[in-house]
């Protein structure tokens, strides 16, 4: 093993290890061999993207190489694209304007990104409405805080990832509201269940519009939670019938005791950030350890694809990575304001990216960096509503009962799309410094996935069945540029080496 930024990274394997599950996975239909989806929390598109890829000090002075505040200075590559960003002047009607926060403003209130109340912030696409409706109200918190934004003095790295690989400026939610809802969006396309029609605040004409808690796991009961069976296909179901090995890896998922329930349940863990736990057929109810190492990612394993991080370290340290994989940080680094902060995700981010790079399976990997919601964050776009809904007791996008007229026999409290997101595709075959401007949403990921392995769509009315491919952020042409690496410094962001 040898050090990288004072982590461990993976050795360099021996090439012959890469064809290790090779028996049991079938050729993809792109160079593409290994998918990686790292999903943080929390964050819009104007949030952490709205001013790129221009950064500004708090005085106002250009970037340079000095560095007041701590700050990281960020300088764009020459021909840096334009993004669909912030303006001097928008929304006059709203109450406030956009605001930067500055790398000392790392930590933040948390918002309100509840499914009605973002949709009145949209105000029948007048978007003016953010300051008073999302905005945090805590003991403390900034005023007027949805309108405030980093940029790449902060969010360093992210604008560095953008500038070498690829990123979407047209990427969105896939409905409005919260966590649960974007997991359950990323692994199935939908978020309605046949378990259960109501639970007031929480489930909707079988639609799931607030955090709920995964119902086939040990660590939740009806004492600390509201437990619900999810009942749709996920993409582990696909992934499943075809042979493609896969896991989500969550740094704050416990592991039991071999063959035993689980006996201790840490309060960092969040079965919000297990979803595949809300499923009968992807649940690892007892938290189960892995069979072994050579099992990880496969359907024989008694985890039934759920994991710890450690775990896909140790799979891809013995040449056997699945070639689906989900990575959750533990919740101190995950990106949500209050629990985390833009400076701790970023760690994780870059040490993260930087040890993939430094494996075998870099040069037919595909990264995609993206996040569950919003929270709130302001972002001026206003979302292409493509799944309508009227439901009376909720839908609020347009008055009362009105996020448009959804079509007969129509899943309502789904509205969406929901507000635009970053969305980042780091791999040897994205294309350089490109900003892809195609309307795409959280099932883009899912359907990338399905896509590339020919699985099919999820169907049951969810959205991978109308959402866009992101082959566009990628060039399939020609063979990856030969030892394409970015490394990062995990602190400042800052390029280390860029080849």
């Amino acid at each position: 093993m040898h050090k990288l930024f004072g982590l461990t990274a993976v050795a360099l394997l021996p090439l012959l290890m890469l064809g290790q599950n090779a028996t049991t996975t079938p050729l993809p239909t792109t160079p593409i061999k290994y998918v990686v989806v790292i999903f943080d929390e929390n964050n819009s598109f104007d949030h952490y993207f709205g001013a790129y890829p221009n950064a500004l000090y708090p005085t106002g002075i250009p970037a340079t190489t000095a560095v007041p505040y701590g700050e990281s200075p960020f300088v764009p590559l020459p021909g840096t694209p334009s993004v669909n960003g912030l303006t001097p002047v928008l929304n006059p009607l709203s109450s406030a304007a956009p605001f930067r926060l500055d790398r000392a403003q790392e930590t933040t209130c948390d918002n309100d990104n509840h499914y009605a109340d973002e949709q009145t912030a949209y105000n029948s696409g007048l978007i003016n409405l953010f300051p008073g409706t999302t905005s945090g109200t805590g003991t403390g918190c900034t005023a007027n805080l949805s309108m405030g934004y980093y940029d790449g003095n902060t969010v360093t790295a992210l604008w560095n990832y953008a500038q070498y690989f690829a990123m979407s400026d047209h990427f969105f939610d896939s409905e409005f509201g919260t966590t649960v809802m974007g997991h359950q969006n990323l692994i199935a396309g939908q978020t309605h269940t046949t378990s259960v029609a109501t639970i007031k605040g929480k489930v909707a004409n079988g639609s799931v519009i607030a955090n709920v808690e995964a119902g086939f796991d040990d660590c939740v009961t009806t004492a600390n939670g509201t437990p619900v069976h999810m009942t749709s296909k996920n993409i582990g179901d696909l992934l499943n019938a075809a042979g493609v090995t896969w896991g989500w890896f969550y740094a704050d998922f416990p592991q039991s005791a071999n063959s035993q329930p689980i006996a201790t349940c840490p309060s960092t863990y969040n079965s919000h950030y297990a979803p595949f736990m809300y499923y009968a057929s992807t649940a690892n109810q007892h938290h189960l350890p892995p069979s072994s190492v050579a099992a990880i990612g496969t359907s024989a394993d008694q985890a039934n694809h759920n994991y710890a991080i450690t775990d896909f370290w140790n799979a891809v340290a013995a040449g056997n990575m699945p070639s689906v994989v989900f990575l959750k940080a533990a919740k101190p680094q995950t990106g949500h304001p209050s629990d985390s902060s833009p400076l701790a995700e970023q760690t994780f981010l870059v040490n993260t990216i930087n040890q993939l790079q430094q494996t075998p399976y870099w040069n037919q990997m595909a990264i995609f960096i993206t996040y569950d919601d919003s929270d709130g964050w302001y972002d001026h776009v206003m979302p292409p509503i493509v799944n309508q809904s009227n439901d009376a007791s909720n839908d609020t996008l347009a008055g009362i009962g009105n996020c448009g007229t959804p079509q007969p026999g129509a899943y309502l409290d789904r509205c969406g799309y929901g507000t635009r997101l970053p969305l980042l595709a780091i791999s040897p075959y994205a294309k350089q410094n490109y900003v892809d401007h195609a309307t795409s949403d959280l099932t883009s990921v899912t359907r990338f996935i399905e896509d590339n392995w020919n699985l099919g769509r999820l169907g049951n009315q969810s959205f991978d069945g109308i959402a866009t491919s992101l082959n566009s952020l990628f060039d399939f042409t020609d063979a990856p540029r030969a030892g394409r690496l970015l490394l990062l410094d995990p602190n400042a962001g800052t390029v280390v080496s860029a080849q």
